[in-house]
């Protein structure tokens, strides 16, 4: 069920968006739909990536000696002072080959 919103446009903004809009084969209503879409996409997206670097550093954590040895003294270990290496931050980077 679609629902409308009301939009006040400062100057002669509506009046290009229109303009925009018709030499795009599209309309003002499509514009805003596929930009509103776009930023819940880019939300989305930024939760996952927050969510598999959280993962990523738990998996880390684990596998860092240092931290495995304050726990083994029975140390609390918070994962915020975990640190990411050089080397874990550029280890799925696909550089492009030199000619």
């Amino acid at each position: 069920m679609n629902k409308n919103v009301t939009m006040a446009f400062e100057g002669d903004l509506l009046d290009r968006l229109r303009i925009h809009a018709a030499q795009n084969k599209t309309s003002v209503n499509a514009i805003f739909r596929k930009y509103a879409e776009h930023l819940v996409g880019i939300d989305e997206k930024r939760r996952e990536a927050r969510e598999w670097m959280r993962q990523k550093a738990l998996e880390n954590m684990a596998n860092d000696a240092e931290f495995a040895a304050a726990r083994a003294r029975g140390e609390p270990v918070e994962e915020e002072t975990w640190r990411w290496s050089r080397e874990e931050t550029y280890a799925d980077r696909q550089w492009p080959k030199e000619k």
